[in-house]
């Protein structure tokens, strides 16, 4: 059956105040002292006071006022056996809290054969439980160990997972007790202030589950509400969890924690189908059998999870040294194998601003980059989730139920995502693990622990430690090899920009010494033309006519170099122009310069005011238009167009024409020096006003593009940033 997730109408689990009970189980007696005189201030009801004074006066006060005060998984000392009047021989033992001293008697079992089972544990357990070969066999002799040295009926392994829901990994039983392996229990079975403290308190007993609390009373104006009984072996438990104990047959249990790296890992816990009790010896036998399981536990997990660490650090080494021998652009990470098994994924995807490389199976690639802005917006290094839908709720891609996302860049979208598909998890509850609530708003327990199948989905598989740890480890060395980069980039455009002053200034200067020479060899041919034309034959004529011809474009293009060195020389002046005055003037100069022709001009009204220097924009747009003119003259009708445009927040200017246009696979070479398409003899040019047009937009910081059609017109159009001349 499919069910729906568990609800959070138990949160009154959770503010239950098991800590402070102000009453104990009725199989043994507390008496409470203040921390610093020792006097009594409150005891377990149905104790006179002759009594407890008696233990008072037989305790020893000087070992009562050293006790060290109880830390994280310490248990009350033992003060020995003592015969109290009117009892049977009592153990005895207490702890400090930050006010009280807490002092508990208990009925001293018959032939209590004191530590041994330490002993027996420490003999011929501990090396079964080291020759162990995987969890399942380390915890399955725990189990069959702690079955033994209890008694109890049934004692089985409990594992949490990140949520609070536990799994039965091994379990031990009697002839007669159902079994709970490989079921699951809900976290609200152990609610989260009771794993708490269970990470507090390592040892919990409750010999009959029927029993009716015994109140603290107060002896001196203390308050028992206010006495922490929070590491008291008698401490008194929820009325829920024995009424759950009692819905599931059994009315003992003891619970031992099993703590690992300072984390609540799991419990070891016994049941028993009828009262049991367990002497101070066998108990502290019990703790120490948990100390013993934790500790394998921590150290198999350690063994493990370095050996993987290792793995995905080779993995990483070996991505970073593909990328390092390569341009180092992070889309090359996609063309690696390494990039899914550096994180056991299905899919992975590059995200560089705008731009989305993937591999494998991921979502849409509008999908990834919306995803990569709200992972950006996060503001954290590394991101995962395995329910990404509950975590981003505009996402629905079944490919991606989970993700684990590195952000390389503070300033630009520069991400790395890994996907994982969604897994269906058929879990097997021990009982319906939802609790009911009566008229009265009592919480009830379920009452039956029947197996009952719960299909679990829109999750991916976990991510483990190790992933994590691998994805900031990548995400480091990729942040230095970026650094790198862009230090080697940084000195060669220093470098480049040297050695382009220094060919500005070369050119420069070979253009002006070549413009005399030019001017000389046009003039000799006027002269010889002039002096002996009537010896010269027709043919030299027409030589003599090639040579100026020549001379005075190479005149030009000397110019035309002379220009183009200047607009990367000369300083700018820039300042709010109106496009629209400009375009209209140049619009008139360029008709009068071909009255003879029809040419259609679409200039739109709302041409906008563009900051940069007056001068260098003329020479843009004079470009622009002059090549527009220029390459419709084979058309019968010529239409010039030139309208505003705006990108990211640039504004700039497009002139569009239907003349003979380019194929796009040269737009590269339009811009550069001396880059023809089209036959000298066909269109008249020196091929560099694109170079000067692009040169001056880049210089003020903007951007040019082209694009054309053959036959069908071209589109040439630039942007500039928006800057304020207040």
């Amino acid at each position: 059956m499919t069910a729906a997730p568990l609800s959070s109408d138990l949160a009154g689990c959770d503010l239950e105040p098991i800590r402070w009970p102000g009453a104990i189980q009725p199989h043994g007696r507390m008496l409470v002292l203040h921390a610093q005189t020792l006097e009594p201030v409150a005891a377990s009801a149905d104790w006179p006071v002759q009594g407890h004074g008696a233990l008072l006066a037989a305790l020893d006060r000087t070992a009562l006022s050293s006790l060290p005060a109880a830390g994280a998984g310490s248990s009350p000392i033992g003060l020995g056996r003592l015969q109290l009047p009117g009892t049977a021989p009592q153990e005895v033992c207490a702890h400090r809290t930050p006010d009280h001293v807490i002092v508990e008697c208990e009925d001293a079992a018959p032939g209590d054969p004191g530590p041994a089972p330490i002993y027996a544990l420490a003999r011929s357990f501990l090396p079964r439980l080291q020759q162990a070969q995987d969890l399942p066999g380390l915890c399955l002799l725990a189990a069959q160990e702690m079955r033994r040295i209890s008694g109890f009926g049934r004692a089985l392994v409990y594992r949490f997972d990140d949520d609070g829901h536990g799994e039965v990994l091994a379990e031990a039983l009697e002839p007669g007790y159902d079994s709970y392996l490989d079921h699951h229990f809900p976290a609200s079975d152990i609610p989260r202030q009771a794993r708490a403290l269970y990470l507090l308190n390592h040892f919990r007993l409750i010999p009959d589950a029927r029993y009716a609390p015994v109140p603290l009373v107060p002896l001196a104006g203390g308050t028992p509400a206010q006495i922490d009984l929070s590491q008291a072996f008698l401490r008194s438990v929820s009325p829920v969890h024995l009424e759950y104990m009692r819905n599931m047959g059994t009315l003992a249990s003891m619970s031992v924690s099993l703590v690992v790296d300072g984390k609540l890992w799991g419990l070891l816990s016994c049941h028993n189908h009828g009262p049991r009790t367990l002497a101070l010896s066998a108990r502290a036998a019990c703790e120490h059998l948990g100390q013993l399981l934790s500790l394998q536990i921590g150290a198999r997990q350690a063994a493990e999870e370095a050996a993987e660490r290792l793995a995905l650090r080779e993995l990483t080494l070996s991505l970073v040294a593909e990328l390092a021998e390569s341009d180092a652009t992070l889309q090359r990470l996609v063309h690696s194998a390494g990039l899914l098994r550096l994180a056991r994924a299905d899919g992975a995807a590059v995200v560089l601003d705008d731009a989305v490389w993937t591999t494998g199976a991921t979502p849409p690639a509008a999908e990834i980059e919306a995803l990569a802005r709200w992972i950006v917006a996060r503001g954290e290094d590394v991101v995962a989730s395995d329910e990404l839908a509950l975590a981003w709720p505009d996402h629905a891609a079944p490919q991606a139920a989970g993700v684990l996302a590195v952000s390389i860049s503070q300033v630009h979208r520069h991400v790395i995502l890994w996907f994982r598909p969604e897994i269906v998890r058929t879990v097997r509850w021990a009982g319906n693990p939802r609790k009911s609530v009566d008229e009265s708003g009592r919480i009830h327990p379920r009452k039956s622990f029947d197996s009952w199948v719960e299909h679990i989905g829109g999750r991916s598989a976990r991510w483990r430690g190790a992933e994590l740890a691998a994805a900031r480890e990548l995400r480091e060395a990729l942040i230095g090899i970026v650094l790198r980069r862009a230090q080697e980039m940084a000195d060669a455009a220093s470098a480049l920009a040297r050695v382009n002053k220094e060919l500005e200034a070369f050119s420069y200067t070979v253009s002006h010494d070549l413009r005399a020479p030019m001017r000389h060899i046009a003039g000799y041919a006027d002269l010889v033309l002039e002096m002996d034309g009537t010896q010269v034959s027709e043919r030299g004529r027409r030589y003599l006519g090639h040579v100026k011809e020549a001379a005075a474009f190479a005149g030009q293009l000397v110019d035309a170099l002379l220009d183009f060195s200047r607009m990367g020389r000369a300083a700018l002046k820039p300042r709010s122009v109106a496009t629209a005055t400009l375009v209209d003037e140049l619009v008139r100069e360029l008709a009068r310069n071909e009255p003879g022709r029809r040419v259609q001009w679409d200039v739109a009204p709302d041409l906008p005011r563009l900051v940069a220097d007056p001068f260098l924009l003329q020479v843009v747009m004079r470009n622009l238009l002059t090549n527009a003119q220029k390459y419709t003259r084979g058309r019968e009708q010529a239409r010039i167009a030139v309208r505003s445009v705006s990108r990211d927040g640039r504004d700039g200017l497009e002139v569009e024409d239907n003349g003979i246009g380019f194929e796009m696979k040269y737009a590269g070479k339009l811009f550069g020096v001396f880059q023809r398409l089209h036959a000298a003899e066909a269109f008249e040019g020196t091929g560099i006003g694109l170079a000067n047009v692009k040169r001056i937009i880049e210089r003020h910081g903007g951007e040019v593009w082209a694009h054309g059609e053959p036959q069908r017109g071209a589109t040439f159009g630039f942007v500039l940033p928006r800057i304020s001349t207040d």
